[in-house]
């Protein structure tokens, strides 16, 4: 409830019971008024006009942050010292009211009162808060008129606002003059060298720095870490224990950073067991770095443990600060899970968040958005999404930006589009979530339109763009404008060309049947050093069947990085070329090193539960009301003109036994389920995990035309819209 104006008068109720009242016991009480109490006392024995009281009382109303009426009492003493007006400008300057400090200023030297180094320093560290170089400069320009001594203290405040205002050739002719330095000022300079990436002059001040205390290591191996030079961080750290530096709570923060950075979980163990030595392994701060530190490195089972052992409490009693420190945990926790693809772990942790009743922010809005994104869950998708909206949190670019991957992801195409309509003044993010929103959806003509549209907007593309609409011309055998974009990005945005963009060339090239091409821009862009092209080049003549020169591809890429992948796709297309004898060769040849080919796994969600099928799959509870529905559809199919492709068993095996095969594909076994399992004119979304062969493609379409359905698959790369017989993709994919 609000308080009646600050008088006099406000002061009645208090008085007639001051006469009794006990100070101390009040004061030991925790009771908020106290500053009420003095006010009402000094009034009553009219000891309020003396200076030393009502500042007393001034001091007392900014100590309990009431500032209105601190300002308001401060204007009705009579007389006003320089140590007055600094009680109220600290005060104010404490609490961040830097514009109400520059103004109780001015006045003050309107009624000339002279300043001393405590309000100069109040004021210095105002004009550094609102980053007013003018006004920085003004100050210390009346400083040096006015003769005002200058101790290292007030230099150094000087120096800071310089500092952060960007004149950096103010504060280095400051720090060359300054007579005496203390390691705030060293740190300040230090800290001003790292804001703009000047590394090695901040190390050069580093070791220059006579004394160094923990803040100046803190500050030094903070800056490295920011600049991307974890190494040399690191390298500070093992010398600042040897030099036997006592750590604070920030050292070891900043060490779990590295650790982090560095992905290094023995050296966060380490820590950790520091921590639990010196026992402030509890800190909330610590405990925060602690657990993003594992999640970062991949130990989920080490940051959920210290997640589980958090001390639990009366959210009533918590501290604003332990309130930020609880919802921070939480958030870390739930963005570890999706960094390390745990989503269904992710989501658990995220529902429990809202039945503890802990405020969920933006960060963790993204992660589980991010989640549903990966598990293509779209019901989920706009139960968050949803949420959020009764939440309160506004549309922002970011946010759009996530919902759009999201709805994408799932399969929804037209949520997408909903999202970017609604926002206004899309950036560069947010186009490119849309244009490889269209991409993956098959729609590779509307994300070339939507490119031009954005640049015809004036949004400048950055690299990621690029990668979306290159790989867009690839699924779309765009292969004009794909070599247009790949020119424009070069000559007219000087983006240098990376891996990803490379990759999408030659991607390009090798999904048109353009193998010779692919070869020959891999030569021209000297790039025979990136096992990702050949990958790409790999799979290209895998598409096309063409055993020869895939044979050399492979030779390239294991000569690169001997892994599983070119074994994999050699087996495929030796068996695709009906090659029996190579395939069996190549096939102990992978067993004898151990490696497996990746299963190919479908999965539906209905009615909030996911159900999963592999090929020839039988562990379903309704799985004879599969396999029976599945043949009875197989057969009408075939009535309309579908043929079953055996070329495409990848076993040596009759006709007959290729069809069964080919018949129980994981995706027509999901299909099926779907089908029997949900009413008619509601589209059917399948998952799975691997490219969709051509077989269950054809399957689809034909299934799409006489069921009238529509049918949604995701596989590996794209989306795969099936409607009136045919697909998004045009057959080309």
């Amino acid at each position: 409830m609000r308080r009646a104006c600050l008088s006099t008068r406000s002061c009645n109720s208090l008085l007639k019971h001051t006469d009794k009242f006990d100070f101390q016991r009040f004061q030991h009480s925790g009771y908020q008024s106290l500053p009420d109490v003095h006010h009402a006392k000094s009034v009553k024995d009219g000891s309020l006009q003396q200076l030393k009281v009502g500042r007393y009382v001034v001091n007392l109303y900014m100590k309990s942050r009431n500032l209105e009426y601190a300002h308001k009492l401060f204007g009705e003493m009579p007389d006003r010292d320089v140590r007055s007006w600094t009680v109220l400008i600290s005060g104010f300057a404490r609490t961040g009211a830097c514009r109400m400090v520059l103004e109780l200023f001015k006045e003050m030297l309107a009624e000339r009162v002279c300043p001393n180094q405590f309000t100069l320093s109040s004021v210095l560290k105002s004009c550094s808060g609102l980053s007013d170089f003018g006004m920085g400069k003004g100050v210390h320009g009346w400083i040096l008129r006015n003769g005002i001594e200058l101790d290292v203290v007030l230099q150094n405040s000087m120096l800071d606002v310089y500092v952060k205002c960007g004149a950096l050739d103010h504060a280095e002719r400051l720090f060359a003059t300054m007579k005496e330095r203390n390691t705030v000022t060293w740190n300040i300079m230090m800290g001003a060298y790292m804001h703009i990436g000047d590394m090695e002059k901040a190390l050069e001040l580093f070791k220059r720095l006579p004394s160094k205390d923990g803040a100046s290591w803190n500050t030094i191996m903070y800056g490295l870490m920011q600049n991307g030079d974890e190494r040399c961080a690191l390298q500070l750290l093992y010398e600042m224990v040897g030099n036997g530096v006592p750590f604070q709570n920030v050292t070891f923060s900043v060490a779990l950073g590295l650790a982090s950075s560095l992905y290094a979980a023995e050296l966060g163990r380490q820590i950790h067991g520091s921590l639990v030595t010196l026992g402030i392994e509890n800190d909330g701060y610590l405990r925060t770095s602690l657990i993003d530190m594992y999640c970062k490195c991949g130990r989920m089972d080490k940051a959920s443990l210290i997640f589980r052992k958090m001390p639990l409490g009366a959210k009533s009693k918590f501290t604003s600060d332990e309130v930020k420190t609880e919802i921070i945990l939480w958030s870390t926790m739930v963005s570890g899970y999706v960094r390390n693809g745990e989503h269904e772990c992710a989501l658990i942790t995220f529902r429990s968040m809202l039945r503890e009743q802990i405020m969920v922010d933006q960060f963790s809005v993204t992660s589980v958005v991010s989640s549903c994104a990966n598990i293509g869950s779209l019901l989920l998708g706009q139960n968050i999404h949803a949420l959020v909206q009764k939440i309160g949190y506004k549309l922002d670019v970011h946010l759009a930006s996530c919902y759009i991957d999201m709805y994408a992801k799932c399969g929804s195409l037209s949520d997408a589009w909903m999202i970017f309509k609604q926002t206004f003044h899309p950036d560069v993010v947010l186009w490119t979530s849309m244009i490889s929103a269209c991409a993956v959806h098959g729609q590779g003509k509307e994300a070339v339109r939507l490119f031009e549209l954005m640049l015809r907007e004036g949004i400048k593309p950055n690299e990621v763009t690029f990668v979306v609409v290159l790989n867009a011309c690839s699924h779309a055998g765009l292969i004009k404008e794909g070599c247009n974009y790949f020119s424009l990005m070069k000559e007219v945005y000087g983006i240098k060309p990376g891996t990803e963009h490379f990759t999408c060339m030659v991607d390009l090239y090798g999904r048109a049947g353009r193998l010779d091409e692919s070869k020959q821009f891999i030569h021209e862009n000297d790039i025979s050093h990136l096992s990702s092209v050949w990958k790409s080049f790999l799979s290209a003549c895998r598409l096309h069947t063409n055993l020869e020169l895939g044979n050399w591809v492979s030779e390239k890429l294991l000569q690169l990085e001997p892994s599983d992948g070119p074994y994999v796709l050699m087996s495929n297309m030796c068996a695709a070329n009906h090659r029996w004898q190579e395939a069996a060769e190549m096939r102990i040849s992978m067993q004898k090193r151990g490696i497996n080919k990746v299963p190919g796994q479908s999965w539906i969600q209905l009615k909030n539960e996911v159900h999963s099928f592999v090929m020839g799959d039988r562990s379903h509870p309704h799985s004879t009301k599969i396999y029976s529905y599945l043949d009875e559809l197989i057969a009408k199919l075939k009535a309309i003109g579908y043929s079953m492709d055996t070329k495409l068993v990848m076993q040596d095996v009759e006709e007959e036994q290729g069809e069964a095969i080919l018949g129980h594909h994981s995706e027509k076994l999901a299909l099926a389920y779907g089908i029997i399992s949900s009413a008619s004119g509601i589209p059917i979304r399948i998952m799975k995990n691997l490219r969709v062969c051509g077989d269950c493609h054809n399957f689809i379409k034909f299934t799409s035309q006489l069921l009238d359905r529509e049918f949604i698959v995701r596989d590996l790369h794209r989306f795969h819209h099936f409607k009136h017989g045919s697909c998004s993709c045009g057959d080309y994919w």
